[in-house]
């Protein structure tokens, strides 16, 4: 089971799963036409982008997964990239499948984030991001799904897509302070989930 952990003042993903340097390899089978290679990929990052789906859209998570992986095996040949790149070319994807679905069913977009002062962002790791330190994955998802959607879809990407600060901020349009600031805002919402829970967190930070 993969846990979710911080590592300093940013968040980490349990990092077990990736292909890793046999990733340039496995790619270039797969586009090929190997499925061998093909279902690698599928294995390594399915399991992420379905808890990503079933946060964001927990009635509609298989289909949009299912439709993703037809855009992107329409793509892969034309995919040039590291795994970063793939991971970050595949949620992309996923996310405009979330937004053509939400425009069809006629949804309002996700609030736009409030007005940031210098003293909303995050300086150095606290209370609230030691409350995600090691918790299970299964016990973070029901968690998120609490949140406003907006910061539970940056926390998604950043732990686990296991997607850099800079790669969201494209995704998302906004700037890396803005996606700090919502990981930030996410995670002390998460701690007084946590704490009504009665859940305790741990009082170190993994080095």
């Amino acid at each position: 089971m993969m846990g979710i952990w911080l590592r300093g003042s940013g968040l980490c993903v349990d990092t077990q799963h990736v292909v890793g340097d046999d990733f340039g390899l496995v790619l270039a089978e797969a586009q090929g036409g190997s499925e061998d290679h093909f279902a690698v990929l599928w294995r390594d990052v399915n399991p992420a982008l379905l808890r990503y789906l079933r946060v964001l859209a927990p009635e509609n998570a298989e289909d949009i997964a299912a439709e993703t992986w037809m855009h992107v095996i329409r793509g892969l040949p034309r995919f040039v990239g590291d795994e970063a790149s793939w991971r970050a070319w595949l949620f992309t994807t996923a996310r405009r499948r979330l937004i053509d679905q939400a425009r069809l069913h006629k949804r309002h977009p996700a609030e736009p984030l409030d007005e940031i002062s210098a003293a909303d962002v995050p300086r150095s790791p606290d209370a609230a991001q030691l409350a995600l330190d090691n918790l299970a994955t299964e016990s973070a998802m029901a968690l998120l799904t609490r949140l406003p959607a907006h910061q539970a879809e940056v926390i998604m990407l950043r732990v686990v897509a296991g997607l850099d600060t800079d790669t969201v901020a494209d995704m998302l349009g906004k700037s890396p302070g803005n996606v700090r600031v919502l990981a930030h805002r996410g995670l002390k919402k998460l701690e007084s989930l946590l704490g009504a829970a009665g859940v305790a967190s741990r009082a170190g930070v993994t080095t």
